[in-house]
C-alpha cells in the first residue's frame, strides 16, 4: 500500500473544500424550487445557513492553496504554469466575489448575477486547478 504523506492530507483537505463551496452552491441551487414550496422564507433560511458552511469550505481552499503555492517550486516551474496559476487566482477571486454578491445582494439581479458569477468562476477554478496539478 502506498503511504499517506503531507501532501495527500492537504491536496484532499483542498478537494474537499473545493466539493463543499462549488458543490454545494450546485446542490443549494437544486434544492431552491424545493424549498420554496415549503415556504417563502425558506430559502433565505437554508442559505443563511449554507454561507456558514460554504465560507468555511472557502476558507479551507484559501489555507491550502496557499501552502500549495508554498510546496510549489515556483523556480521550475514554466512561465505558463505561473500565468494559469494566476489566472486561477483571479477566478478563485470572482467566485469570493460572486457570492458575497449573492450573499448581501437586496435585489434579484444582484442575487441571480451574484449566484451565477460565483458558481462559473467557482467551477473555471477547479478546472483549472485540475490543469495546475502535478
Amino acid at each position: 500500500m502506498l503511504r499517506a504523506d503531507l501532501d495527500t492530507v492537504r491536496i484532499t483537505l483542498h478537494i474537499l473544500a473545493a466539493t463543499v463551496w462549488v458543490g454545494g452552491q450546485i446542490t443549494l441551487a437544486g434544492l431552491v424550487p424545493a424549498l420554496r414550496s415549503i415556504g417563502p422564507d425558506t430559502p433565505r433560511i437554508v442559505a443563511r445557513r449554507f454561507n456558514v458552511i460554504a465560507w468555511s469550505g472557502f476558507a479551507v481552499l484559501f489555507v491550502t492553496g496557499i501552502w500549495s503555492v508554498f510546496e510549489a517550486d515556483m523556480a521550475d516551474r514554466p512561465t505558463e504554469y505561473h500565468i494559469t496559476l494566476g489566472v486561477k487566482l483571479l477566478v478563485v477571486g470572482l467566485s469570493a466575489a460572486g457570492a458575497a454578491v449573492h450573499a448581501f445582494g437586496r435585489s434579484k439581479a444582484a442575487l441571480a448575477a451574484g449566484g451565477a458569477g460565483g458558481l462559473l468562476a467557482g467551477l473555471a477554478a477547479v478546472f483549472i486547478g485540475v490543469m495546475l496539478r502535478g
